[in-house]
C-alpha cells in the first residue's frame, strides 16, 4: 500500500463529526452503565462496548485531545476524521507539549466513549481492545519513548501502566508492547517494526485491571482474524490499577524529542477500527 502524504489540513466539519451516535449493542450498554452486577456478567461472553464510527460520532468517541495544549499552532488540525472511516493523528517535528520542560509532543486521544457515556475500565475487570493502524515510515522508533497507545489513571495521572512504543537499537527499530510500570518496564511482545509499515495491521490487547494484573498483546501483519501473527505475548502481576478510579487508554503519538532529530520528523498515525469488549 502506498504511503499517505504528510500531515495536511482537512475540513474542520470533518474535524467533530455528526452529533448523531450509533449505537453498538445497545441493550448490552443499557446494562453496562446501569449497574449489573458482576454475576450476571460472569454467565456471558465478553460484550461489544465500544466501535465508534468516525463518519458519525467523530471526536465524541473520545473522552478528549491532547495536542498543541500551549496554543502554539492554531492552524493547525491535530486529529481528524479523513475518507469517513478512520481517524488521522498529524505531529510536527516542531510541536511541543506543555509537560516535560519542552522536551517531548503529544498529539492523543484519551479514553473510550459510547453514545455519551464514558466507558471505564476497573480493577478485576478484563478487557479486550482492538484496532487497526497505519504507521508511515516517516514514524521512527526512537532511542528515548516513542508511546503510541498507553493506560493512564485519571484521578492522579498514574501511569503510563501498559504501552505500544516505537523503540530504536542503533539502526534497528522495533514495535514494543511493555509493562511499563513494573521494574525495568519490561516487554510483554517486540518485533521489528519495518515489515510493519505503509499497510494496515491489527492491534489487540486483552488487559485485566489491578494492581497484579494481566496484559496479553497481539500485532497481526495485515487485517482481519486470517492475517498472519506478526507478535504475541503475555504477561502475569502487570501493574494496571484503577487507583480507586478508572483506568483508560489513549492512542497517538507522544515522544521524547531527545532522541536523534533524524527519527523526529512531520509524521502521522492512522487508525480505525476501534472495538472494546468487557469480559468477566
Amino acid at each position: 500500500m502506498a504511503e499517505h502524504t504528510a500531515p495536511h489540513r482537512v475540513s474542520r466539519r470533518m474535524l467533530l463529526g455528526s452529533a448523531a451516535t450509533a449505537v453498538v449493542g445497545g441493550s448490552i450498554l443499557g446494562q453496562f452503565t446501569s449497574g449489573a452486577t458482576r454475576s450476571s456478567a460472569a454467565i456471558q461472553a465478553p460484550q461489544l462496548l465500544w466501535n465508534p464510527n468516525p463518519s458519525g460520532v467523530g471526536l465524541k468517541a473520545f473522552e478528549g485531545i491532547e495536542a498543541d495544549r500551549g496554543g502554539n499552532h492554531p492552524d493547525r488540525d491535530y486529529v481528524v476524521v479523513e475518507g469517513g472511516d478512520h481517524y488521522r493523528f498529524n505531529i510536527w517535528k516542531d510541536d511541543r507539549d506543555t509537560t516535560g520542560d519542552g522536551d517531548r509532543q503529544r498529539t492523543e486521544s484519551k479514553g473510550m466513549v459510547q453514545g455519551g457515556t464514558t466507558l471505564k475500565m476497573h480493577n478485576g475487570e478484563t478487557w479486550t481492545i482492538s484496532y487497526e493502524m497505519f504507521m508511515p515510515t516517516s514514524l521512527h522508533g526512537t532511542s528515548k519513548f516513542t508511546h503510541i497507545f498507553q493506560t493512564k489513571t485519571p484521578v492522579d495521572n498514574g501511569g503510563p501502566y501498559v504501552t505500544l512504543d516505537l523503540g530504536r537499537s542503533g539502526s534497528g527499530e522495533t514495535l514494543r508492547a511493555r509493562a511499563y510500570a513494573n521494574s525495568g518496564s519490561p516487554d510483554i511482545a517486540s518485533t521489528d517494526l519495518a515489515p510493519l509499515r505503509n499497510k494496515w495491521i491489527t492491534i489487540e490487547w486483552t488487559l485485566t485491571i489491578g494492581s497484579s494484573g494481566k496484559a496479553a498483546f497481539v500485532a497481526r501483519n495485515g487485517t482481519g482474524t486470517n492475517a498472519p501473527i506478526a507478535v504475541q505475548g503475555s504477561m502475569s502481576n502487570v501493574k494496571i490499577p484503577d487507583q480507586g478510579d478508572y483506568v483508560r487508554p489513549k492512542w497517538g503519538i507522544y515522544r521524547s524529542v531527545e532522541s536523534a532529530s533524524s527519527d523526529i520528523l512531520d509524521t502521522y498515525l492512522l487508525f480505525r477500527n476501534y472495538k472494546a469488549y468487557r469480559g468477566t
